[in-house]
Formats: C-alpha cells, structure tokens, sequence
C-alpha cells in the first residue's frame, strides 16, 4: 500500500491537535496536581505529556491503517465515527478532572471513554490487527488512568 502523506499527516496532526487543546484548557488545574494526595504507583508528572504523546501518534497512526484499509467504506466509516466519539471523550476528561476537579464524574467519564476505547480497539482490529495493536497500549493506560482517578477521589475524601 502506497503511503499517501497527507491523509497521513492529517491522522496523526488530529488526536494530537485534540491533546494539545485539551491540555491547554487544563493546564492551570495539571499545575495543581503535584499538590493533591495521589494513589501508589502514581507516576512522576513529566510521563503524563510524554506518554500521551506517543498514545496520540499511535492512535493516528491506527486510524490511518483504518482508513487506507480496503474494507467497505460503511465499516471504515463506522471504524472512524466510534474513533472520532472516543476522542472527544477523551479531549474533555481532563476539564473534568483537572479544571473542575469532578474527581467522581471525571471516573464515570473515563468509564465511558474506556468502553469507547475498547469499541474502538475491538473494530480496529477486524479490520486491521496492526490498527488494532497499536490502539492496545491506549486502551491500558485508560485502565491505569482509572486507577488513578479513583484513587484520587477516594484520597481526596470523596469530593465531587
């Protein structure tokens, strides 16, 4: 398969463009995060950006395998609409956690984007298994991400 650059580029400039705007509105409250009590195993802040990144890319990097795929075009469709939903879950967690500190209601959100996430790996995969790799690693660090976030509202005394 030919490599088309632009459709490429598009793919991965989309979820990083969406990571960037969503870090951007939550940076004031990422700031805040090295002062809150955080659950074992937390990592130090400077993995979040770096891990995310390479999510990001990868997830791009799988949407586009998706979208040169040669399945039916109303399954790639499908495959890219459950993408697209699961990353403006993912775009607006952060508010919900960092901004407006809704520790409980950003763990119910991160559910639902988990749940996105795994639609998303599962549909990837039938019609790629190499798309579908590359959205594992995504799918794991949600779930470790929850850890987190629950362990942050239970530390945090149960607030919101």
């Amino acid at each position: 398969m030919k490599i088309d650059p632009k459709k490429l580029a598009l793919c991965l400039l989309l979820p990083l463009a969406a990571g960037a705007a969503s870090a951007a509105l939550s940076a004031g409250g990422m700031a805040e995060f090295s002062q809150i009590k955080k659950p074992p195993l937390t990592p130090p802040g400077w993995v979040f950006p770096v891990v995310w990144t390479a999510l990001y890319l990868s997830m791009g990097a799988a949407s586009y395998i998706v979208s040169r795929s040669r399945a039916p075009r109303e399954h790639i469709s499908c495959a890219l609409t459950v993408y697209g939903c699961q990353l403006a879950l993912n775009f607006f967690w952060p508010i919900l956690f960092f901004v407006v500190k809704l520790y409980l209601t950003a763990f119910f959100w991160l559910t639902a984007l988990w749940l996105a996430v795994l639609g998303t790996f599962a549909i990837f995969k039938k019609l790629s298994s190499a798309a579908g790799f590359l959205i594992l690693p995504y799918l794991i660090w949600v779930t470790f991400a929850g850890y987190l976030n629950l362990g942050v509202y239970i530390l945090s005394g149960g607030a919101a």
